[in-house]
């Protein structure tokens, strides 16, 4: 597995950039870069659960949010599958990326909030994530510079 690293300036305060980023109107709109209808179920509690989903068909991944420093800081630990709104058992598949970490780091330089996201990917998802990932940080970018 390797740790692939994105990372975007943003003009706005933290508690902007915080809030487009898990607020869920503002999170659908981001992740739709990851497939539209992306969304997550979750109480955003560090240590609970979180789905995060597709469109309508109930397939994703179950994961925990690891640790959560309020405006600051958000790691999830990917778990496993989801499948018909229902989480799976761990097979071969899952086994290769569960553990996985997904983090989310602001770090405010004047003015600006630096967002550097690192997400460890199987060598199968990498290019995905390279395509996907910058374009979604555009997107919360742009969201978080809206007036």
């Amino acid at each position: 597995m390797e740790t692939l690293e994105f990372t975007i300036r943003i003009k706005a305060t933290k508690e902007k950039v915080w809030s487009v980023l898990w607020d869920d109107k503002t999170y659908r709109k981001w992740t739709s870069a990851f497939s539209e209808g992306s969304h997550a179920v979750s109480t955003w509690n560090e240590g609970d659960k979180i789905q995060f989903l597709g469109a309508e068909d109930g397939g994703g991944m179950n994961s925990i949010i690891d640790k959560k420093v309020l405006y600051e800081y958000m790691a999830f630990k990917h778990l496993g599958e989801i499948k018909d709104f229902k989480e799976l058992p761990i097979d071969e598949k899952a086994n290769e990326w569960s553990g996985s970490m997904e983090t989310y780091r602001l770090t405010l330089d004047d003015e600006f909030i630096d967002l550097k996201v690192q997400v460890d990917s199987i060598e199968s998802h990498k290019d995905y994530f390279k395509n996907a990932f910058p374009k979604a940080l555009e997107i919360v970018k742009e969201l978080s510079e809206k007036k």
